[in-house]
Protein backbone atom coordinates (compact mmCIF):
# COMPACT_ATOMS: atom_id res chain seq x y z
CA UNK A 1 0.00 0.00 0.00
CA UNK A 2 0.86 3.14 -1.02
CA UNK A 3 1.17 5.92 2.00
CA UNK A 4 -0.24 9.40 1.23
CA UNK A 5 3.05 11.27 -0.08
CA UNK A 6 4.15 8.14 -2.27
CA UNK A 7 0.70 8.92 -3.95
CA UNK A 8 1.30 12.75 -4.13
CA UNK A 9 4.07 11.84 -6.33
CA UNK A 10 2.30 9.32 -8.64
CA UNK A 11 -0.02 11.53 -8.95
CA UNK A 12 2.13 14.64 -10.26
CA UNK A 13 3.93 12.01 -12.48
CA UNK A 14 0.76 10.87 -13.95
CA UNK A 15 -0.69 14.96 -15.10
CA UNK A 16 2.92 15.88 -15.92
CA UNK A 17 2.52 12.75 -18.72
CA UNK A 18 -0.68 13.40 -19.86
CA UNK A 19 0.86 17.88 -20.32
CA UNK A 20 3.24 16.49 -21.99
CA UNK A 21 1.65 14.12 -24.42
CA UNK A 22 -1.19 16.44 -25.06
CA UNK A 23 1.86 19.16 -25.53
CA UNK A 24 3.69 17.06 -28.01
CA UNK A 25 0.80 16.42 -29.82
CA UNK A 26 0.01 19.37 -30.63
CA UNK A 27 3.62 20.82 -31.49
CA UNK A 28 4.80 17.55 -33.68
CA UNK A 29 2.50 18.05 -36.98
CA UNK A 30 4.21 21.94 -36.98
CA UNK A 31 7.83 20.14 -36.45
CA UNK A 32 6.88 17.14 -39.24
CA UNK A 33 5.96 20.27 -41.88
CA UNK A 34 9.01 22.09 -41.29
CA UNK A 35 11.02 18.93 -41.56
CA UNK A 36 9.67 18.02 -44.90
CA UNK A 37 10.04 21.32 -46.28
CA UNK A 38 13.76 21.78 -45.54
CA UNK A 39 14.41 18.26 -46.88
CA UNK A 40 12.23 19.47 -50.08
CA UNK A 41 14.42 22.54 -50.23
CA UNK A 42 17.81 20.45 -50.24
CA UNK A 43 17.45 17.58 -52.02
CA UNK A 44 17.17 16.82 -55.83
CA UNK A 45 15.40 13.92 -57.99
CA UNK A 46 17.62 11.94 -60.14
CA UNK A 47 16.31 9.20 -62.16
CA UNK A 48 13.47 8.51 -59.27
CA UNK A 49 15.78 8.71 -56.47
CA UNK A 50 15.92 11.59 -54.18
CA UNK A 51 19.62 12.32 -53.17
CA UNK A 52 21.23 14.80 -50.83
CA UNK A 53 22.81 17.86 -52.25
CA UNK A 54 25.39 17.29 -49.68
CA UNK A 55 26.12 14.01 -50.40
CA UNK A 56 26.07 12.27 -53.74
CA UNK A 57 28.55 9.11 -53.19
CA UNK A 58 27.58 5.99 -52.86
CA UNK A 59 28.10 4.07 -48.95
CA UNK A 60 30.20 1.64 -48.86
CA UNK A 61 30.43 -1.07 -46.11
CA UNK A 62 33.74 -2.47 -44.85
CA UNK A 63 34.18 -4.71 -41.97
CA UNK A 64 37.20 -3.87 -39.60
CA UNK A 65 36.03 -5.86 -36.95
CA UNK A 66 39.07 -8.37 -37.58
CA UNK A 67 41.57 -5.84 -37.37
CA UNK A 68 39.81 -4.13 -34.30
CA UNK A 69 40.54 -8.04 -32.81
CA UNK A 70 43.93 -7.88 -33.71
CA UNK A 71 43.37 -11.13 -35.91
CA UNK A 72 45.28 -9.65 -39.06
CA UNK A 73 48.66 -10.28 -39.78
CA UNK A 74 50.08 -6.83 -39.39
CA UNK A 75 54.11 -6.75 -39.96
CA UNK A 76 55.57 -4.64 -37.15
CA UNK A 77 58.87 -3.19 -38.02
CA UNK A 78 61.42 -4.20 -35.49
CA UNK A 79 64.10 -1.42 -34.05
CA UNK A 80 65.17 1.41 -36.49
CA UNK A 81 66.40 -1.18 -38.72
CA UNK A 82 63.04 -1.78 -39.66
CA UNK A 83 62.38 1.49 -40.79
CA UNK A 84 64.40 1.25 -43.88
CA UNK A 85 63.14 1.03 -47.28
CA UNK A 86 59.90 1.45 -48.81
CA UNK A 87 59.93 4.74 -49.25
CA UNK A 88 57.28 7.17 -51.22
CA UNK A 89 57.99 7.84 -54.39
CA UNK A 90 56.19 11.28 -55.67
CA UNK A 91 55.42 13.66 -58.22
CA UNK A 92 57.52 16.97 -58.55
CA UNK A 93 54.09 18.93 -59.60
CA UNK A 94 56.61 21.71 -60.61
CA UNK A 95 58.97 20.04 -62.92
CA UNK A 96 56.34 18.02 -64.47
CA UNK A 97 53.90 20.56 -65.29
CA UNK A 98 56.83 22.31 -67.13
CA UNK A 99 58.23 19.93 -69.16
CA UNK A 100 55.02 17.92 -69.77
CA UNK A 101 56.75 14.31 -68.17
CA UNK A 102 56.12 12.47 -64.90
CA UNK A 103 59.00 13.83 -62.72
CA UNK A 104 59.03 11.39 -60.24
CA UNK A 105 61.29 11.45 -57.01
CA UNK A 106 62.03 8.62 -54.58
CA UNK A 107 62.14 10.02 -51.35
CA UNK A 108 64.74 8.49 -49.62
CA UNK A 109 65.47 11.09 -47.36
CA UNK A 110 62.66 9.47 -44.96
CA UNK A 111 64.76 6.35 -44.86
CA UNK A 112 64.61 5.75 -41.21
CA UNK A 113 68.01 5.72 -39.46
CA UNK A 114 70.36 8.12 -41.50
CA UNK A 115 67.71 9.30 -43.59
CA UNK A 116 69.42 8.44 -46.92
CA UNK A 117 69.79 5.64 -49.21
CA UNK A 118 72.42 5.26 -47.21
CA UNK A 119 70.56 3.39 -44.78
CA UNK A 120 69.82 0.64 -47.35
CA UNK A 121 74.09 0.10 -47.95
CA UNK A 122 75.30 0.48 -44.40
CA UNK A 123 72.35 -2.07 -42.98
CA UNK A 124 73.52 -4.56 -45.95
CA UNK A 125 77.26 -3.83 -45.13
CA UNK A 126 76.73 -5.08 -41.65
CA UNK A 127 74.44 -7.92 -41.78
CA UNK A 128 76.67 -9.16 -44.55
CA UNK A 129 79.71 -8.91 -42.04
CA UNK A 130 77.46 -10.57 -39.48
CA UNK A 131 76.63 -13.23 -41.62
CA UNK A 132 80.02 -14.29 -42.57
CA UNK A 133 81.20 -14.16 -38.34
CA UNK A 134 83.31 -10.99 -38.64
CA UNK A 135 80.97 -8.47 -36.78
CA UNK A 136 79.88 -9.84 -32.51
CA UNK A 137 77.12 -7.45 -30.97
CA UNK A 138 78.46 -5.91 -27.51
CA UNK A 139 81.95 -7.15 -28.28
CA UNK A 140 83.76 -3.98 -28.61
CA UNK A 141 84.08 -4.40 -32.68
CA UNK A 142 84.30 -1.62 -34.80
CA UNK A 143 83.46 -0.62 -37.98
CA UNK A 144 85.45 1.72 -39.92
CA UNK A 145 84.51 3.99 -42.86
CA UNK A 146 85.92 6.90 -45.09
CA UNK A 147 82.76 9.04 -46.24
CA UNK A 148 81.86 12.51 -47.19
CA UNK A 149 78.90 12.03 -44.67
CA UNK A 150 75.68 9.62 -45.22
CA UNK A 151 76.81 6.49 -44.94
CA UNK A 152 78.93 7.70 -42.18
CA UNK A 153 75.71 8.94 -39.98
CA UNK A 154 73.93 5.74 -41.56
CA UNK A 155 76.50 3.44 -40.23
CA UNK A 156 76.74 5.18 -36.78
CA UNK A 157 72.85 4.91 -36.21
CA UNK A 158 72.59 1.54 -37.01
CA UNK A 159 75.67 0.09 -35.13
CA UNK A 160 74.36 1.78 -32.21
CA UNK A 161 70.93 -0.35 -32.83
CA UNK A 162 72.80 -3.35 -33.52
CA UNK A 163 75.76 -3.15 -30.55
CA UNK A 164 78.93 -1.91 -32.45
CA UNK A 165 80.93 1.44 -32.44
CA UNK A 166 82.11 3.26 -35.30
CA UNK A 167 84.65 5.53 -36.47
CA UNK A 168 84.58 7.90 -39.62
CA UNK A 169 87.09 9.05 -41.29
CA UNK A 170 85.92 11.89 -43.49
CA UNK A 171 87.39 15.71 -45.39
CA UNK A 172 87.33 18.56 -43.35
CA UNK A 173 86.06 20.23 -46.25
CA UNK A 174 82.34 18.99 -46.49
CA UNK A 175 79.54 20.57 -44.31
CA UNK A 176 80.49 20.77 -40.32
CA UNK A 177 76.57 19.43 -39.27
CA UNK A 178 77.58 16.30 -40.86
CA UNK A 179 80.47 15.62 -38.29
CA UNK A 180 78.05 17.50 -35.70
CA UNK A 181 75.48 14.91 -36.10
CA UNK A 182 78.15 11.88 -35.75
CA UNK A 183 78.79 12.99 -32.94
CA UNK A 184 75.68 13.10 -31.32
CA UNK A 185 75.10 9.47 -32.81
CA UNK A 186 78.48 8.56 -30.75
CA UNK A 187 80.92 7.90 -33.16
CA UNK A 188 84.33 8.56 -33.34
CA UNK A 189 85.09 11.18 -35.69
CA UNK A 190 88.11 12.11 -37.65
CA UNK A 191 88.38 15.22 -40.12
CA UNK A 192 91.04 15.08 -42.58
CA UNK A 193 92.51 17.22 -45.28
CA UNK A 194 91.79 16.41 -48.84
CA UNK A 195 94.02 14.10 -50.28
CA UNK A 196 94.37 12.11 -53.91
CA UNK A 197 93.00 8.15 -53.34
CA UNK A 198 96.64 7.16 -53.98
CA UNK A 199 98.06 8.97 -51.01
CA UNK A 200 97.91 7.26 -47.75
CA UNK A 201 96.51 10.02 -45.91
CA UNK A 202 93.20 9.91 -48.08
CA UNK A 203 90.12 9.44 -45.66
CA UNK A 204 89.16 5.95 -46.82
CA UNK A 205 93.09 4.98 -46.81
CA UNK A 206 93.22 6.11 -43.67
CA UNK A 207 89.80 4.15 -42.47
CA UNK A 208 91.02 1.10 -44.05
CA UNK A 209 94.47 1.28 -42.38
CA UNK A 210 93.01 2.28 -38.99
CA UNK A 211 90.76 -1.31 -39.32
CA UNK A 212 93.96 -3.30 -39.45
CA UNK A 213 95.52 -1.44 -36.45
CA UNK A 214 92.06 -1.81 -34.54
CA UNK A 215 92.47 -6.33 -35.19
CA UNK A 216 95.90 -6.34 -34.76
CA UNK A 217 96.24 -4.73 -31.41
CA UNK A 218 96.22 -6.62 -27.81
CA UNK A 219 94.77 -3.42 -26.24
CA UNK A 220 91.79 -2.93 -28.13
CA UNK A 221 88.88 -4.76 -27.02
CA UNK A 222 87.46 -6.78 -30.04
CA UNK A 223 88.26 -6.19 -34.00
CA UNK A 224 88.44 -3.70 -36.76
CA UNK A 225 86.08 -3.84 -39.21
CA UNK A 226 86.58 -1.87 -42.76
CA UNK A 227 83.03 -1.17 -44.41
CA UNK A 228 84.89 -0.42 -47.74
CA UNK A 229 81.84 0.95 -49.06
CA UNK A 230 83.37 2.05 -52.94
CA UNK A 231 84.20 -1.50 -53.19
CA UNK A 232 81.84 -3.98 -50.99
CA UNK A 233 79.63 -5.86 -53.57
CA UNK A 234 76.91 -5.43 -50.66
CA UNK A 235 76.14 -1.44 -51.61
CA UNK A 236 74.74 -2.09 -55.30
CA UNK A 237 72.86 -5.50 -53.67
CA UNK A 238 71.10 -3.09 -51.29
CA UNK A 239 69.74 -1.27 -54.59
CA UNK A 240 68.80 -4.45 -56.78
CA UNK A 241 67.21 -6.15 -53.88
CA UNK A 242 65.55 -3.30 -52.41
CA UNK A 243 64.72 0.52 -54.03
CA UNK A 244 65.03 -1.75 -57.64
CA UNK A 245 62.19 -3.52 -57.01
CA UNK A 246 60.33 -0.42 -54.89
CA UNK A 247 60.37 1.54 -57.70
CA UNK A 248 59.52 -1.18 -60.55
CA UNK A 249 56.45 -1.98 -58.07
CA UNK A 250 55.71 2.04 -57.79
CA UNK A 251 55.54 2.70 -61.27
CA UNK A 252 53.32 -0.25 -62.14
CA UNK A 253 56.30 -1.53 -64.99
CA UNK A 254 55.96 1.37 -66.52
CA UNK A 255 59.21 3.78 -66.86
CA UNK A 256 61.05 5.76 -69.54
CA UNK A 257 64.07 6.71 -66.72
CA UNK A 258 65.86 6.43 -64.22
CA UNK A 259 68.29 9.24 -63.04
CA UNK A 260 70.56 9.45 -60.09
CA UNK A 261 74.15 10.39 -59.73
CA UNK A 262 76.93 8.24 -58.24
CA UNK A 263 79.44 8.43 -55.64
CA UNK A 264 80.11 4.83 -54.54
CA UNK A 265 78.21 4.00 -57.71
CA UNK A 266 75.65 1.48 -55.79
CA UNK A 267 72.81 2.92 -56.56
CA UNK A 268 72.44 3.57 -60.17
CA UNK A 269 73.94 0.25 -61.13
CA UNK A 270 71.83 -2.21 -58.66
CA UNK A 271 68.83 -0.19 -59.68
CA UNK A 272 69.87 -0.45 -63.33
CA UNK A 273 70.85 -4.10 -62.53
CA UNK A 274 67.04 -4.84 -61.37
CA UNK A 275 65.16 -2.42 -63.68
CA UNK A 276 66.78 -3.35 -67.19
CA UNK A 277 65.91 -7.43 -67.64
CA UNK A 278 62.28 -6.16 -67.11
CA UNK A 279 61.90 -2.65 -68.69
CA UNK A 280 64.33 -3.58 -71.58
CA UNK A 281 63.62 0.27 -73.15
CA UNK A 282 64.38 2.07 -69.94
CA UNK A 283 67.24 4.58 -69.91
CA UNK A 284 69.30 5.07 -66.94
CA UNK A 285 70.75 7.66 -66.84
CA UNK A 286 74.26 9.11 -64.64
CA UNK A 287 73.41 12.83 -63.51
CA UNK A 288 77.31 14.09 -62.41
CA UNK A 289 78.50 17.77 -60.69
CA UNK A 290 81.67 19.10 -62.04
CA UNK A 291 85.15 17.70 -61.53
CA UNK A 292 83.76 14.60 -61.04
CA UNK A 293 85.29 11.97 -64.11
CA UNK A 294 82.17 9.63 -64.50
CA UNK A 295 80.50 11.41 -67.16
CA UNK A 296 83.72 10.98 -69.42
CA UNK A 297 83.35 7.10 -68.13
CA UNK A 298 80.01 6.74 -69.14
CA UNK A 299 80.20 9.30 -72.58
CA UNK A 300 83.84 8.40 -74.07
CA UNK A 301 84.85 5.15 -71.82
CA UNK A 302 87.75 6.66 -69.95
CA UNK A 303 88.10 8.19 -66.80
CA UNK A 304 90.07 11.61 -67.54
CA UNK A 305 91.63 13.00 -70.42
CA UNK A 306 93.02 10.64 -73.17
CA UNK A 307 96.54 11.84 -72.00
CA UNK A 308 96.28 10.60 -68.48
CA UNK A 309 96.73 6.89 -67.78
CA UNK A 310 93.56 6.25 -65.69
CA UNK A 311 93.95 5.25 -61.95
CA UNK A 312 97.14 7.71 -62.03
CA UNK A 313 95.19 11.17 -61.56
CA UNK A 314 97.52 13.20 -58.89
CA UNK A 315 95.44 16.69 -59.43
CA UNK A 316 92.77 17.56 -57.33
CA UNK A 317 89.33 17.39 -58.83
CA UNK A 318 87.48 20.80 -59.73
CA UNK A 319 86.37 22.47 -56.41
CA UNK A 320 83.07 21.66 -56.33
CA UNK A 321 80.33 22.26 -53.67
CA UNK A 322 78.03 19.19 -54.35
CA UNK A 323 78.70 16.46 -52.03
CA UNK A 324 78.19 12.98 -52.11
CA UNK A 325 78.15 12.25 -55.87
CA UNK A 326 81.14 12.60 -58.30
CA UNK A 327 84.22 10.81 -58.04
CA UNK A 328 87.54 10.53 -60.45
CA UNK A 329 87.97 6.89 -59.67
CA UNK A 330 87.02 3.65 -61.01
CA UNK A 331 84.83 1.38 -58.13
CA UNK A 332 83.80 -1.68 -58.13
CA UNK A 333 80.18 -0.96 -57.64
CA UNK A 334 79.77 1.41 -60.20
CA UNK A 335 81.45 -0.53 -62.85
CA UNK A 336 79.20 -3.37 -61.73
CA UNK A 337 75.80 -1.71 -63.71
CA UNK A 338 78.30 0.60 -66.02
CA UNK A 339 77.30 -1.29 -69.47
CA UNK A 340 73.77 -0.57 -68.68
CA UNK A 341 74.23 3.25 -67.69
CA UNK A 342 72.90 4.98 -71.09
CA UNK A 343 73.75 8.49 -70.70
CA UNK A 344 75.35 10.97 -68.95
CA UNK A 345 74.84 14.42 -67.97
CA UNK A 346 76.53 16.96 -66.91
CA UNK A 347 75.47 19.32 -63.88
CA UNK A 348 77.00 23.06 -62.99
CA UNK A 349 77.03 24.26 -59.23
CA UNK A 350 74.66 27.29 -60.53
CA UNK A 351 72.77 25.03 -62.15
CA UNK A 352 72.10 23.20 -58.39
CA UNK A 353 71.62 25.87 -56.81
CA UNK A 354 69.02 27.23 -58.87
CA UNK A 355 67.55 24.33 -58.76
CA UNK A 356 67.44 23.87 -55.09
CA UNK A 357 65.98 27.27 -55.18
CA UNK A 358 63.28 26.32 -57.50
CA UNK A 359 62.48 23.71 -55.22
CA UNK A 360 61.86 25.28 -52.57
CA UNK A 361 59.95 28.16 -54.42
CA UNK A 362 57.40 25.92 -56.37
CA UNK A 363 57.15 22.92 -54.33
CA UNK A 364 58.36 23.20 -50.98
CA UNK A 365 61.16 20.77 -51.10
CA UNK A 366 64.00 21.07 -49.37
CA UNK A 367 67.12 19.16 -50.25
CA UNK A 368 70.71 18.83 -50.55
CA UNK A 369 73.23 18.97 -53.40
CA UNK A 370 73.42 15.82 -55.24
CA UNK A 371 69.48 15.85 -54.72
CA UNK A 372 69.55 18.96 -56.80
CA UNK A 373 72.15 17.60 -59.25
CA UNK A 374 69.10 14.70 -59.78
CA UNK A 375 66.46 16.67 -60.49
CA UNK A 376 68.57 19.04 -63.16
CA UNK A 377 69.18 16.17 -65.08
CA UNK A 378 66.45 14.74 -64.95
CA UNK A 379 64.22 17.82 -65.81
CA UNK A 380 66.96 18.26 -69.16
CA UNK A 381 66.54 14.51 -70.02
CA UNK A 382 62.68 15.07 -69.92
CA UNK A 383 62.82 18.09 -72.42
CA UNK A 384 65.37 15.93 -74.15
CA UNK A 385 62.65 13.04 -74.26
CA UNK A 386 59.50 15.31 -75.30
CA UNK A 387 56.03 14.99 -73.30
CA UNK A 388 54.29 12.12 -72.30
CA UNK A 389 57.68 10.26 -70.74
CA UNK A 390 58.21 8.82 -67.49
CA UNK A 391 61.51 9.50 -65.19
CA UNK A 392 62.60 8.59 -61.76
CA UNK A 393 64.87 9.84 -59.76
CA UNK A 394 66.22 10.47 -56.09
CA UNK A 395 66.13 12.90 -53.45
CA UNK A 396 69.17 11.56 -51.29
CA UNK A 397 69.09 13.73 -48.10
CA UNK A 398 67.17 16.78 -46.20
CA UNK A 399 69.11 20.53 -47.04
CA UNK A 400 69.73 20.14 -43.47
CA UNK A 401 72.67 18.52 -43.53
CA UNK A 402 73.74 21.46 -46.43
CA UNK A 403 73.08 24.47 -44.80
CA UNK A 404 76.84 25.98 -43.95
CA UNK A 405 78.10 25.10 -47.15
CA UNK A 406 75.38 24.20 -49.91
CA UNK A 407 72.91 26.14 -48.95
CA UNK A 408 75.24 28.99 -47.44
CA UNK A 409 75.62 29.47 -51.43
CA UNK A 410 72.07 29.10 -52.62
CA UNK A 411 71.15 32.13 -50.87
CA UNK A 412 67.80 33.48 -49.19
CA UNK A 413 64.92 31.95 -50.92
CA UNK A 414 62.00 34.38 -51.10
CA UNK A 415 58.93 34.36 -53.54
CA UNK A 416 60.49 35.00 -57.08
CA UNK A 417 57.81 34.58 -59.03
CA UNK A 418 60.49 35.57 -62.09
CA UNK A 419 62.29 32.60 -61.54
CA UNK A 420 61.83 30.25 -65.05
CA UNK A 421 62.89 26.67 -65.79
CA UNK A 422 65.01 28.28 -68.32
CA UNK A 423 66.72 30.10 -65.96
CA UNK A 424 67.77 27.51 -63.68
CA UNK A 425 68.84 25.38 -66.72
CA UNK A 426 71.37 28.33 -68.02
CA UNK A 427 72.57 28.82 -64.50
Amino acid sequence: MLDNRERFYVGIGIVAGVLLTLGFKDVYPDLERRFRRRMRRYSTTTSGRRVSQFWRGSVHLEDHTVAREGTTDVEIPVGIEGCIGNTPLFKIRSLSEATGCEILAKAEFLNGAGNSPKDRVALSIIKAAEDEGVLRPYSGDKIYEGTVGSTGISLAAICRARGYLAHICMPDDQAKEKSDLLLKLGAEVERVRPSPIISEDHFVNRARRLAAEHTASNDIPGHGVFADQFENEANWRAHFEGTGPEIYKQVGGRLDAFVAGAGTGGTISGVALYLKPRIPDVKVVLADPEGSGLYNRVKYGVMFDPKEREGTRRRHQVDTIVEGIGINRVTNNFEAGRELVTDAIRVTDEQAKAMARWLVEKDGIFVGSSSAVNCVAATKLALELGKGHRIVTILCDSGTRHLSKFWDQVGAVGNDDELSLDAVLNA
